[in-house]
């Protein structure tokens, strides 16, 4: 996964997670599904699907909100199967205002 090398503009309580998740996560409305929870839990960041199959994530929020996100990531929306879900934790950037959906991750 790429780094961030640009200095964080972020309070130093705010903490970034990039996730790949694999298994069945593409065609079952999982990127929808990660911005409903990420938005829920008021997490900034993105979210696309990898030409590999996965789903792609950073998100940047409090550890308890973004260990949340990870317990819904793990869950996924009905129909999928998730199988692993890869994390790096990190201080957050603080670049971003809202969650999307990406569109770039081929």
């Amino acid at each position: 996964m790429e780094t961030n090398d640009t200095p964080s503009t972020a309070p130093a309580s705010l903490q970034q997670l990039r996730a790949r998740v694999s298994g069945r996560v593409q065609g079952v409305g999982f990127r929808y599904y990660a911005l409903s929870q990420a938005e829920s839990l008021g997490l900034t960041g993105w979210v696309r699907n990898r030409a590999d199959g996965s789903v792609e994530v950073l998100a940047e929020g409090s550890r308890p909100e973004l260990e949340a996100f990870v317990d819904a990531l793990w869950k996924g929306p009905s129909g999928a199967s998730v199988r692993n879900v890869h994390m790096e934790w990190g201080p957050a950037s603080g670049t971003f205002e809202r969650f999307q959906v990406t569109f770039f991750g081929f």
